[in-house]
């Protein structure tokens, strides 16, 4: 600011100079001497502190605040100042040199009062305004500035807090270029970057106000010029002189009652006053599939990659596929700013996909950025660096031991693997939270748990100054181990996603953990006890992959001397129930379920030896081995009743009604459905098992009421487990439901509701690999091929499916793309094949157990006896009256009424109006009032015609 005109001045004096900070002008007895800028700044820097020794590296942070100059810089304007001094002539030393130490200002030094009657005219008056320029586009940051500029010109005081390279600067910038006519102008930008000295900062700020520097106590000069002035002062990155900076600033706001303060450091200042923002990083698209180029161009994360990639020269032509690789890597850099910037810099050199592999194999810290960004935000290296060199050596040590945890941990975590004899649990808590304060360790709340993390960043950065602690990580991996142990069975019970994220959080440790037990220099001993404990986890998450690439590592690494522990039961189980959904019925499959099962047996564990029945239930009955799966449920059923429990009565209730079900035994498949639907203790059976066997009993469930003649019934209960399944974010749980819901809907002939179903189950099977599942997801889609005309081309999708389904050991579907082939091959005229592929379903059906479809099967082979080139009417009567016979026998109405319309049909023809009618009136009576389906429409349509 300058003074009003006419008013008298403080000046500086020593020699025959005298200097006028305020006006930066120096005179030699009343003529102005020519200075340059940076020669000014320097005689102004040196005569602060005068008789002391100023550090060429404190001098040159206060001449080039913000920058890098190189040595020569500085001698040559101090040669440039003493020249125009005449510094050495005549006697006169103003500025001497103490070698390796800096320079010192040695004259004597007067403050006189200069008149305005004697006052020569400046050199040029200091603007009001002193700041840099802002950046041309902000990206993500119009939320934050307006919600910092309201705090500052409601409080006054406001301090933009946040860990290096989110931005920081950039905001407070632009703040102070948007709130420059508030100010009538006056705002000064102070950068703290550069000094290493505290003692420095208040003179720093007088220079940039143009005010003569004090040589005893400077601060009473300072508030006095404050006192009346209304303006804007930005003090950036204060966090390295914040013992300074915050007394000054407090003094400042209650002294000067028109004065704005906006500080931007990387932790608060913590001083009365003060309203703390903290700068959260640019938002980035949530993991996972879909992301679209109009999802994707919503997030400032990914504008500001592509901004910055397109500036650097990189051609991008964002498509679905490029959006999500952008995503993954602003996820990796965790939204920061400048690492996005230093990362979009590299696509020009190296494209998109290899910038991203370079990212995910390890973050380099050393990419260069601008060449005119301040040293500390050249490269991530440097701006890790300037933030670890300002903790004290306590925080230090805590910082690279919690680099231990990847993603999330909690204190509970951290106080029981970050102590040892060099840090004392009292003090962990101290060094947390001074942590957190300083934008080290980010603090995130979960549920009702407070739970932290490091940035990718800031871990890669610590795991390169102290990559290998063994001590460390085996306290790291027994501590999730025994977590695991303890909270891992109530995880499977949780019912929602959102509830279970919570207890998932653990699972970045896990895995970290894991690779560090199979790694170098580890422990397989507890990486063979965290396998066991964490498989749970991954079958309640579905991943099915990792879960069997883990299973299969730790086997591997099993001592002989180990062999039939709980931990190999538990380990055997899981990567037999893998293996089973992502290769269907393999013999390592049955091998490792039948090993597990054997340990339980041997060890007289009850409770593990129904989990391995299940298991071994559900592997037959994909196997196509309906009477061996069937003996497995009845096991299940004593074990679970020997147990007592309401929980493994409702699995084994589950287990043996879904056997009955497929057995074709409906009434009593129903009695137990029922009672593994909604009777006591289902509310826990979980996913432990591998799925929720309750919702399996529930779309089960939903089947046996369509056949019992309750389709309406049927299609509300097949829809409810599909939505409940659908909460629970469970992919294995959720194509159980919508595989069975898809054969209602074609049982009902709603094949729009069919095609959409089968469109979720192909989706959710491909996303965790679940190959069986994707074949099964192919037939489909032909047999709706077939029901709408194209029976060419229906017919060759099932029979590559089937092809593929017998390759991979999965047969629970056969029959019922056999009953769909032979429609097919009807309606296009191969009537031979179609009696040879029904004969061979009866055999099968009678060889292996699933009786379900015996009474169709009998029905598609009385169609084609008729469809015969000289039908055999009278055969076919007979295998039409042995369907009739046997759906009535055994309680399954729909299929009884398929039957009825198909003789109504053939004694139509015959003449048989009576009988035809009487077929059908006795099949459609044990409907319930009101049901509705494509065969119910048939046969009244029919009924009519008679």
């Amino acid at each position: 600011m300058t003074e009003p005109a006419g008013s008298a001045v403080r000046a500086l004096s020593f020699g025959p100079f005298t200097v006028t900070p305020h006006e930066r002008l120096v005179t030699r007895d009343g003529v102005a001497l020519p200075l340059g800028a940076k020669a000014f700044d320097m005689l102004i820097a040196l005569m602060s502190r005068p008789n002391q020794v100023v550090s060429k590296w404190d001098l040159m942070a206060l001449v080039w605040p913000g920058l890098t100059v190189e040595e020569a810089s500085l001698r040559f304007h101090i040669a440039a100042l003493r020249k125009a001094l005449g510094d050495g002539k005549d006697g006169a030393r103003y500025i001497t040199t103490l070698s390796g130490r800096g320079y010192c200002f040695v004259a004597p030094i007067s403050q006189t009062i200069i008149p305005p009657e004697r006052r020569p005219a400046p050199q040029g008056g200091l603007s009001p305004v002193k700041l840099p320029n802002r950046l041309q586009r902000m990206v993500g940051r119009d939320d934050a500035i307006a919600a910092v500029s309201d705090k500052l010109i409601t409080s006054r005081f406001v301090t933009i807090a946040g860990p290096g390279g989110v931005g920081k600067t950039a905001v407070a910038i632009a703040i102070a270029h948007d709130l420059l006519e508030t100010f009538a102008d006056a705002a000064h930008f102070v950068d703290l970057a550069a000094l290493s000295d505290s003692d420095l900062v208040i003179t720093s700020i007088l220079l940039m106000l143009g005010l003569p520097p004090q040589t005893d106590d400077p601060l009473p000069a300072l508030l006095a010029h404050f006192h009346d002035k209304r303006m804007l002062l930005i003090l950036d990155n204060c966090e390295h002189v914040i013992t300074a900076v915050a007394p000054l600033a407090a003094e400042i706001f209650h002294a000067a009652p028109h004065v704005h303060i906006l500080a931007t450091s990387r932790e608060a200042l913590r001083v009365e006053g003060e309203q703390v923002y903290r700068l959260a990083p640019l938002a980035v698209p949530p993991d996972g599939s879909g992301l679209t180029v109009a999802a994707a161009r919503t997030y400032p994360a990914l504008q500001l990659f592509l901004e910055r990639a397109t500036a650097s020269g990189a051609q991008i032509a964002l498509d679905d596929a490029n959006a999500a690789i952008i995503a993954r890597i602003c996820r990796k850099l965790d939204g920061m700013a400048l690492a996005i910037e230093l990362a979009a810099g590299r696509v020009e050199a190296y494209g998109l996909e290899q910038t991203a592999t370079l990212l995910d194999e390890r973050l380099n810290l050393l990419w260069q950025g601008q060449r005119t960004a301040p040293p500390r935000q050249k490269t991530l290296q440097a701006t890790l660096d300037w933030s670890y060199e300002l903790l004290s050596d306590t925080e230090r040590l805590v910082l690279r031991r919690l680099a231990v945890f990847a993603g999330h941990f909690t204190i509970d975590a951290a106080l029981e693997v970050v102590p040892d004899e060099r840090v004392d649990r009292s003090h962990l808590f101290d060094a947390i939270d001074s942590l957190v304060a300083k934008s080290m360790v980010a603090p995130r709340p979960i549920g009702a748990m407070m739970r932290y993390r490091l940035l990718d960043t800031t871990r890669a950065y610590l795991l390169d100054i102290e990559p290998n602690d063994a001590a460390l990580a085996a306290r790291h991996a027994t501590y999730y181990r025994q977590w695991l142990e303890q909270a891992g069975s109530t995880w499977a019970m949780v019912p929602s996603a959102d509830e279970r994220a919570i207890h998932f959080s653990a699972l970045h440790n896990v895995r970290a953990a894991l690779d560090w037990c199979f790694g170098t220099n580890s422990n397989a001993s507890i990486g063979i006890a965290l396998v066991a404990a964490a498989a749970p986890i991954f079958l309640a998450m579905s991943l099915l992959i990792e879960c069997r690439r883990w299973s299969e590592r730790a086997l591997l690494a099993i001592d002989p001397s180990s062999r039939g522990s709980t931990e190999e039961m538990h380990i055997q189980a899981a990567l037999g129930l893998t293996l089973m959904f992502t290769r269907g019925g393999s013999e390592a499959a049955r091998a490792a379920l039948s090993r597990g099962l054997a340990i339980a047996e041997a060890r007289g564990d009850e409770i593990n030896r129904l989990q391995l029945l299940g298991r071994m239930h559900i592997f037959h009955e994909r196997m196509g081995e309906f009477d061996a799966a069937l003996g497995y449920a009845r096991q299940s059923l004593a074990v679970a009743e020997a147990l007592g429990d309401a929980a493994s009565i409702a699995l084994a209730h589950s287990l043996l009604g879904v056997s009955l079900h497929l057995a074709g035994e409906h009434r009593d498949a129903l009695t137990m459905l029922e009672a593994a639907w909604q009777g006591p203790g289902t509310e826990r059976i979980s996913t432990v098992y591998g799925f929720d066997h309750r919702n399996r009993a529930g779309i089960s469930l939903a089947r046996e009421l369509w056949l019992q003649g309750r389709p309406a019934q049927a299609q509300r209960l097949a829809r409810q487990t599909v939505t409940e399944a659908a909460q629970m974010d469970h992919p294995i749980t959720l194509c159980i439901a919508l595989i069975w819901a898809v054969s209602i809907d074609l049982w009902n002939g709603d094949l729009d509701g069919a095609e959409a179903n089968i469109d979720r189950f192909i989706a959710h099977a491909e996303s965790r690999s679940m190959g069986p599942y994707l074949a099964v997801g192919r037939g489909v889609k032909g047999e709706l091929a077939i029901r709408r005309g194209n029976a060419a081309a229906g017919v060759e999708t099932i029979r590559a499916c089937l092809r593929e389904l017998h390759d991979a050991g999965y047969e629970l579907l056969t029959t019922t793309f056999n009953v769909a082939m032979v429609q097919g091959l009807l309606a296009l005229g191969q009537i031979e094949q179609s009696a040879r592929l029904v004969d061979d379903a009866i055999r099968l059906v009678e060889q292996s157990g699933d009786h379900l479809y015996m009474p169709e099967l009998l029905r598609m082979k009385g169609r084609v006896l008729l469809s015969l080139p000289q039908p055999k009417s009278e055969q076919a009567e007979v295998y039409l009256m042995q369907s009739l016979d046997l759906s009535c026998r055994k309680g399954a109405k729909a299929w009884e009424l398929r039957a009825a319309i198909d003789l109504a049909g053939l004694f139509a023809e015959r003449g048989q109006r009576e009988q035809a009618k009487r077929s059908l009136r006795s099949a459609l009576d044990g409907f319930v009032e009101r049901s509705d389906s494509a065969d119910i429409r048939a046969a009244s349509t029919l009924l009519r015609t008679l």
